[in-house]
């Protein structure tokens, strides 16, 4: 059976429809300018009304030959993602390409965390994936030559103290997305795994603050985490862009997710203290 080819099968952006979770703000608002530029239609998805309006019109208004339409959608409610799924796979049978974007982040080690909030971030980052993949990989199949990127993180490489419920998530969007890969390449359908390092998105500063720690700290945390956050979601949606057109595998943005990535390769049981090291020099 014929695999797809990278080098020889690059997606083919103009014409194609894709999907994109998260869209109003971000990398999913920079990743959806990139592909209206190159000739995609789009459906976007996001909770925040006001932000897709201005998305749609935005876009509508610089590519007027272009479908664009929306959905407000909380991912965090199961049967909302379960009819939104069955919806689009219905009304867009065209689809070529799923980026699954949409994510939400919250600290704490495991311990700090109720089991509420753990599931809380469990149903968008993973469940929600999960979800609309299922609902909308038939569609992708059915188009030999489309695509599925799924969003993970550099905390899907590495797992450090006090990310307990987020890196669970994003080692297991990093598992089902490695597996997909290989029971679609026969199919001819691309899957890359994005390990993003700092962006500089709105998803850290609006991490949820477990109950058991709201206060004063949380706030100096989150100023701490701000300095981390270097690369503008513009590169790293190019990056993204680069990397479903030369269907690559993996997709390592910045030198916050190649530096983890070398260190868990290297030494798996002693990164955390090597990452330090790095810190500190």
């Amino acid at each position: 059976m014929k695999l797809l080819s990278r080098s020889r099968n690059p997606y083919r952006f103009t014409g194609g429809t894709a999907i994109i979770t998260g869209a109003a703000g971000g990398i999913g608002a920079a990743v959806a300018r990139q592909l209206a530029a190159r000739g995609s239609h789009l459906v976007l998805l996001d909770r925040d009304a006001d932000g897709l309006a201005r998305m749609v019109a935005e876009l509508r208004g610089s590519r007027p030959a272009l479908r664009i339409e929306s959905v407000e959608i909380d991912l965090g409610d199961d049967a909302a993602t379960r009819a939104v799924g069955a919806t689009l796979a219905s009304e867009h049978p065209e689809t070529t390409l799923l980026i699954n974007n949409a994510g939400v982040a919250m600290g704490g080690r495991f311990a700090d965390l109720s089991l509420e909030e753990f599931h809380w971030l469990l149903d968008i980052n993973l469940r929600a994936v999960i979800t609309l993949t299922h609902h909308l990989l038939p569609v992708l199949v059915s188009h030999r030559g489309a695509h599925l990127v799924n969003i993970s993180s550099v905390f899907g490489i590495i797992a450090p103290a006090g990310q307990s419920a987020y890196s669970t998530s994003k080692f297991a969007v990093r598992g089902f997305t490695e597996c997909l890969r290989q029971e679609l390449a026969p199919q001819g359908v691309g899957v890359t795994c994005v390990y993003p390092g700092g962006i500089a998105t709105s998803v850290a500063k609006s991490a949820r603050i477990p109950a058991k720690l709201a206060g004063a700290d949380t706030e100096r945390a989150r100023a701490g985490m701000d300095k981390l956050l270097t690369i503008s979601p513009d590169d790293a949606a190019a990056q993204i862009i680069a990397g479903i057109e030369h269907r690559k595998p993996r997709v390592l943005i910045g030198w916050s997710a190649r530096i983890p990535d070398i260190l868990a390769r290297a030494a798996p049981g002693s990164y955390d203290t090597l990452l330090a090291r790095v810190r500190r020099s």
